[in-house]
């Protein structure tokens, strides 16, 4: 059975002798003899050219605004658009066997035109879909080969390089330039005869009609709605400077068989425009792409996703191009993009569909940035007892954020030299969205780009997990706060743990350097200050120890600001703990008052806590120096001692007094003496 495909030119190539002929059309009860062109080639049995027309336009992640996927899958399936040129048509049918027959249909008394190559051909190898191509283009080139052994890149990624050829982008910044510039619309054929100008090599053919339309088409958001108003075949395209994803393939296909380059426009399903995480893929393919031979290989690209983004709030497209598709490895491609052919996967071995699904949707800035492996690498993650973990391994230095449900609040991230670490505990059960961010540690900018997304399925929550509002993302120190002068943490972990309600935490100080630690608690009834005063600096040499006693059970935040010594201006945050303590006994209370005289190089040895008991002997052991006398003011005044190994030391009674006072007298030359330590007296 003969059956018409459309009344658009459906383009066919191979090698070989064409065979003329007539066939009888019935079309109701008469029968009318058409002149025809029969070529013949083998296909896959069961294999169908499916037009597809989805839109299949990338977000960038980092809210920069994926658009939200429409209700249903309304973009795959669509027809090409009519040609301006209707003197022929292409008929199309299948035997049982598979062979597939391409009928050139002319009007009477007219003559045909005939392929470059025509063969016919019989056994099971199988050639590339070649859609909606114009033949007059295609007799440019010689007819497009399958891909073949040579083709064939490993999978999983060997971590090399995010091309699959050589490519020194600094070489094509002239070319670059220079396609932005040219301004044809009328014809393709003159737009290419113009960029070819600058480009001598195929590569820089292909490149200049790269670089050209993914910054003169922009994504056609009303087309991508609505159907009636998508124009895809190349001219089209052109005139109109807009399309969904078909037109912008069929005219980089068409451009580059003007340019004598083979190329194929190959589709199959994405995780674009119109995805959810760990979806199914079923029906019609849902976008379209490119390959391109080049230095006897065939490479990917996708110049709809090179060209820009969609604000899922406005609808608005923005120009914002993306190198990352250009001759993309294809052990990266089929992240996002699975071809109807496995062959053009151009992967050893293929992936299953199964496979493309249920893999961790992987962003272009994922690479972009430098970053390698990650686990789990599945779409869906499963808490088990109400959490799961997530690790990145990366080659540099990298910043990292996440937003679980909206949030970063029900997790602890820890940076670690090459990679991070992150720690989920979902406070709802059901399934809910997780989005990792990134950006590069030498960027200006305080820009995070969305990297990876999951999605998070948790059947139970733990409850006794509930982290204070005031923890930053990343917790615990790491090579960032290294570079801030934090060296060699005594406590690497991000998470301390206390049974005594007491720790420390201990650095080698880089230069010039002043710290002011805080500790925050949500179930504090304390002030800041007062909190403050839980923190104990003490300086020996270029290092810095930070006592801390909780004043009470709970979680707490203990963050670090720094600043130069030599900068007036205002301290800078760096990072932060969480410590936990579980023992309701505890109940310090906060260190002795400091005052300015109070150096950073003072020690207290003893008494550390700044309540002291009623009606007692107290012993005193300070390490000053630079001091000529100490004195300790209590209801009587008593003087302290130097003693051979550096401390003032003495005893002083606190009957009849609430509060306490270390005094210091700097110069003997001197009569005044200044306060340095204060110390609160408990009522008898």
């Amino acid at each position: 059975m003969v059956t018409e495909r459309g009344s658009s030119v459906w383009r066919q190539l191979s090698g070989g002798p064409a065979t003329m002929g007539t066939v009888d059309l019935k079309e109701g009860p008469s029968a009318v003899a058409i002149n025809m062109m029969l070529i013949v080639r083998p296909e896959q049995k069961g294999q169908r050219d499916r037009q597809t027309d989805s839109a299949g336009l990338q977000g960038d992640g980092n809210g920069n605004n994926r658009p939200q996927p429409a209700q249903g899958r309304d973009l795959s399936g669509q027809q090409a658009s009519k040609e301006p040129y209707k003197q022929r048509q292409t008929i199309t049918s299948y035997t049982n066997e598979g062979t597939q027959v391409t009928v050139e249909v002319h009007p009477r008394n007219t003559t045909p035109q005939l392929f470059k190559k025509l063969s016919f051909r019989k056994g099971s190898q199988r050639l590339p879909n070649l859609r909606g191509q114009d033949n007059k283009a295609f007799e440019r080139t010689e007819a497009p080969q399958p891909p073949s052994g040579k083709d064939l890149h490993a999978y999983p990624w060997d971590k090399s390089s995010l091309k699959s050829m050589p490519v020194d982008l600094q070489q094509f910044e002239k070319l670059d330039a220079y396609a932005l510039k040219v301004n044809v619309n009328n014809s393709v054929e003159e737009l290419v005869q113009a960029l070819l100008k600058q480009a001598r090599t195929d590569l820089e053919k292909v490149r200049v009609i790269w670089m050209w339309i993914c910054h003169h088409i922009e994504y056609d958001v009303v087309g991508f709605h609505d159907k009636s108003q998508r124009l895809c075949s190349p001219i089209d395209v052109l005139r109109r400077g807009k399309s969904v994803c078909e037109g912008y393939a069929a005219l980089f296909q068409q451009m580059c068989s003007i340019a004598g380059i083979q190329c194929m426009k190959l589709s199959g399903y994405s995780k674009g425009y119109g995805y959810t995480i760990g979806q199914v893929f079923k029906g019609d393919s849902s976008h379209a792409w490119n390959a391109v031979y080049l230095e006897g290989r065939w490479h990917l690209l996708d110049s709809t996703w090179g060209s820009g983004t969609v604000d899922k709030t406005s609808d608005k497209f923005t120009f914002r191009y993306n190198e990352f598709y250009f001759l993309t490895h294809p052990a990266l491609f089929i992240n996002d993009h699975f071809p109807d052919n496995s062959n053009w996967q151009l992967l050893k071995p293929t992936l299953t569909l199964k496979e493309f699904e249920t893999t961790v949707m992987y962003n272009s800035d994922f690479y972009k940035l430098g970053l390698l492996t990650v686990h789990p690498d599945t779409a869906i993650i499963q808490t088990v007892n109400g959490t799961a973990t997530i690790s990145v391994d990366c080659r540099s230095s990298t910043l990292f954020t996440f937003s679980l449900k909206g949030t970063e609040k029900h997790g602890l991230l820890s940076l670690r030299k090459h990679g991070m670490k992150l720690e989920i505990y979902p406070q709802s059960t059901g399934r809910q969205e997780l989005e990792i961010f990134a950006k590069s540690s030498n960027s200006p900018e305080n820009v995070y780009n969305c990297v990876l997304q999951y999605v998070v399925e948790c059947k139970s929550v733990d409850k006794s997990v509930r982290f204070p509002k005031d923890l930053d993302q990343p917790v615990g120190p790491s090579w960032f706060s290294e570079r801030q002068g934090f060296l060699r943490p005594s406590q690497p972990d991000p998470v301390v743990h206390t049974n005594d309600g007491r720790c420390s935490f201990t650095f080698t100080l880089g230069k010039d350097i002043s710290i002011l630690p805080t500790l925050q608690s949500d179930n504090s009834g304390l002030t800041e200050d007062r909190r403050r005063q839980h923190i104990m600096q003490i300086h020996r040499g270029n290092q810095v120890e930070f006592l801390v006693h909780l004043p009470h059970a709970g979680k707490f935040v203990l963050k670090f600001f720094a600043k130069k010594k030599s900068d007036p201006g205002n301290y800078t945050y760096v990072f932060n703990y969480l410590i936990t303590c579980l023992n309701n006994k505890v109940k310090w209370p906060a260190f002795p008052q400091t005052y300015s005289k109070w150096a950073n190089d003072y020690e207290i040895l003893e008494p550390l806590s700044g309540l002291l008991p009623a009606n007692r002997n107290v012993q005193f052991k300070l390490k000053m120096h630079g001091i000529s006398k100490v004195l300790v003011q209590a209801q009587d005044t008593h003087t302290l001692t130097l003693s051979r190994d550096g401390f003032w030391e003495g005893t002083c009674n606190t009957a009849g007094c609430t509060e306490l006072f270390v005094m210091v007298h700097e110069n003997a030359n001197h009569s005044f003496y200044s306060h340095v330590l204060k110390y609160t007296v408990e009522t008898p």
